[in-house]
Formats: C-alpha cells, structure tokens, sequence
C-alpha cells in the first residue's frame, strides 16, 4: 500500500517549483519536426508488443471553458464534426492495415468533447474502428463526457455502442464558480448521469476536477469534494489549475483578482488530500485518486503499474495509437504526433495518403533507460537499484551519479531515503514526485528554458 502523503508546508515552501508531468520520458516538448509516415513503420517493425491502446481527438466544443488548455475548436455547426470523421476515415482506413497483427487492448475518446458527435455521428465512428482494428470482449472502451453537452439518451447510446468506461468533466460543482470559467452546469444533472451510468453497468466511472479557478475557496471547494464523494465515483483526478494566459487566449478572459491566493490553493489541495484519503481513496500520484478495489489500485500496489499520454494506466505492454488531430502515438521507442491545427491536418490526410504525423522522436538508449527509471518512481515510489542495473546491464550509481548528486538535499529533507540499494519516495515526499523524477531527466535544463510547466502542486 502507498504511504498516505504528508502535508509539510517547510517543504511546500521551498520545493513547490514547476517542472514536467512526465506522462513520457523524454517529454512532448523535445519532439522535433521532420516526421512522417516512414517513421511509423519503422517504429512498428522495431516494437516488440503486439498489444494495442486507441486514443481517437474529437476537438470540438460548443462553448468555451476560459481554464482549457486543451486543442479544441468553438463551434455550433454539427457539420463540421461530419467533414472531420471523413477526414479520420481516411486516416483510419492509412493507418489501421499497419495495425492488423496486433489485438486492441483499450481504445479511449478525447478532446475538446467528444460527445459534441451525435448518436449517428459516434456509430459512424464506432464502426468505422470495429472494421479496422481487432476489438475483443475484453477491450476497454472509454469516453471524456462533458455533462452538460450529453444528449438524451446519449449514455444508454454509449453503452449500446460498447463504451464500458466514462470520464466525467465536473471541475466545480460551486455554481459562482462555473459562471466565472464560462462552464455553468446543473449539479443535480451530473449527479443524474452518474447514476444512470452506475445503473447502466459502466465498468469505471471517473471524474475530473480542478482547484485553482477564480472565485474557489477552501471551503467551497472543500464542500464541492463533498458533493463528489457522495457520487462515489471509482476515480478522481483532482487538477491543479496552470493559469498560463500568455500561451492558452481563452484564460485572458480570467480575472487575476479572481484567482485564489497560493495559499488558498495549496489550502484546498490538503483538504482534498484529507477528504479522499479519508474516504477510502488510495493516493495515484500527484492529482490522481483511485478506490482501493479500483484496478489502477490494485496495480500500483502489485508494482504494475505504468504511464503514458493518457495519463497512468494498467495497459503498460501496449504501444499507443493517437488519430486525429494533435494527437501522440507512442510505438517502441518512437514518439510521434499529427498536425496539431486542424487545417494542416486536413492538409496532410488529404496530401500524403492519410498520413498526418509532422513531429515526433526516437529515443536513444539513454531515453529509454531513464524513462524505466522515471516510470517507478512515479508509478510506485520506489526504485530497486540493483533490480534496475541487472534488468538494463548496468552500473547504477555509476550511470546515475548526476541523479544521485541531485537527489542529495531531497534526502536531506527527509522526501527520500536510499536504503539496501532501494530508492523509497517517503510520505513527505510523495507529493513532490514529479521533482524527484526530474534529478533523472537529462533533457530537462533545456526544456525549463523555453516553455513554463505547471507547478508540481
């Protein structure tokens, strides 16, 4: 079982810096242009799995949320979403033949809001995927559902089209709140659909959250996780609001006077801490929460536990698969990602035989060996130094002697201990993770000066 974290402010203090997500190693950021459709294939030649996770952008949205940070398009005209699928549809019927020895262990639909597509909209999809890829009764199906864009009926829709997993986008259930992000909804109406979700067999139930947005308080917010944990939902990630408005236009429409305060902030994020911990919720990692009976639980507590683009994940033996717009595969030891603007991916599907891939990296076997090491720290708070060194036939405080050097006042501090040739991230420590990982990156100096990340909390 994973250490309950423990709250020490000296230590907020001092490391509550901004740094990586690490959702891969090397991170997005060091994907370069120059990419396409043979790049692919050879990652796929070079790919020792033969297990596949689907990850499909849907980047509309009929109203603008002022926090999102996401690749999405504002739009009320329904026929867009027919020229995209037309476009997808090209890029399916390109990519999926390349895809034919492999069995789809998980397919998930993102955005912008997916369920922005009609019923006949999301069945033209459904089965132009179920034609292409090898679908089981085991694959996972999973959908981000904006509860206010859902359309009657729309879960009972879902469930008939096999989705067996849903990922509600609450934030907030304060209404002040709602109002000042753009995003108004009826509480009663998510609590509605989370019910009905239950009702109709949905195998999980997440449901996505944020602290940091204008008007919240601690105690606001400490009643809207009230609100939440009487849905009792099997996951919950609880997001720290990035307010980035020099990079993302919709959060010039944010108020700075409106923000809370970093002590209020830091202030709901131990709040929220206490109230899921005290519900029975086992701490993921950083913003993550899962029931102890929740599989991504039971992964973390067995040491299989893994991470990628979607976040973490039980399907670590899988490459991933993005289509549609901006999105990122990961196959081997390659990153790739499609046109991130929908013009350009227009423009690629429809020059180069439905391929849309414009960046992307391969990674060294340098890459490779501290994305391992980044993956257990973050996954499972612990590194088995000599398990590491005979898995990757190495020398481990020889080959990682800047990382230990880094990692020196983190174990001043009491965050980390290297015991027995394990390294153990200690319940003061685990809410710092991302820090820790960072001591192993050796892209990172780069990265942090050209781009700003979000803070750790």
């Amino acid at each position: 079982m994973i250490k309950l974290p423990k709250w020490d402010q000296t230590l907020i203090n001092k490391y509550n810096v901004s740094g990586p997500r690490y959702t891969s190693y090397p991170t997005a950021l060091s994907l370069t242009e120059g990419y396409q459709q043979q790049d692919l294939l050879s990652a796929i030649e070079s790919s020792n799995s033969r297990a596949l996770s689907l990850y499909i952008h849907i980047p509309f949205c009929s109203q603008l949320c002022y926090y999102c940070g996401c690749n999405k398009i504002i739009t009320r005209h329904q026929s867009k979403a027919d020229t995209y699928l037309d476009f997808l549809a090209k890029e399916i019927a390109a990519q999926a033949p390349l895809f034919k020895d492999y069995t789809l262990e998980q397919l998930h639909l993102g955005g912008g809001t997916p369920t922005f597509l009609t019923t006949q909209q999301m069945s033209r999809l459904v089965k132009l995927l179920e034609l292409h890829f090898n679908f089981t009764d085991a694959t996972e199906r999973g959908i981000e559902i904006d509860p206010r864009s859902l359309a009657d009926n729309m879960l009972v829709d879902l469930s008939n089209l096999g989705f067996n997993r849903v990922s509600f986008g609450i934030q907030d259930f304060n209404d002040e709140v709602q109002l000042a992000v753009n995003r108004p909804q009826n509480a009663d109406t998510v609590k509605q659909l989370i019910t009905q979700a239950r009702e109709l067999g949905f195998k999980s139930i997440n449901a996505d959250m944020i602290y940091g947005l204008p008007l919240q308080t601690p105690q606001s917010f400490k009643q809207t996780i009230e609100q939440l944990l009487e849905l009792s939902p099997d996951r919950v990630s609880v997001f720290n609001y990035a307010h980035l408005p020099e990079r993302f236009a919709a959060q010039r429409k944010i108020k700075d006077a409106d923000l809370p305060s970093a002590h209020n902030k830091l202030t709901m994020f131990k709040n929220t801490l206490e109230q899921m911990t005290q519900a029975g919720y086992q701490f993921i990692g950083m913003d993550h929460f899962a029931k102890v009976n929740n599989e991504l639980a039971v992964a973390q507590n067995a040491g299989q536990l893994h991470r990628n683009f979607q976040g973490y994940t039980t399907h670590g033996n899988c490459d991933l698969l993005g289509l549609g717009v901006s999105s990122i595969s990961q196959i081997g030891t390659a990153i790739l990602q499609n046109q991130k603007e929908l013009k350009h991916y227009y423009h690629s599907v429809e020059t180069q035989s439905g391929c849309a891939i414009t960046k992307g990296m391969h990674l060294s076997a340098d890459d490779v060996i501290r994305a391992d090491a980044i993956k257990q720290l973050i996954c499972q708070f612990e590194l088995d130094m000599e398990a590491f060194s005979a898995k990757h036939a190495l020398n481990f405080n020889h080959y990682f002697a800047d990382a230990l050097t880094a990692i020196e006042p983190l174990i001043a501090d009491g965050m980390v201990t290297i015991e027995n040739n394990m390294i153990s991230v200690t319940a003061r420590g685990n809410l710092f993770i991302r820090i820790i990982c960072m001591c192993f990156d050796a892209h990172l100096q780069k990265q942090l000066n050209a781009t700003r990340f979000s803070r750790v909390i």
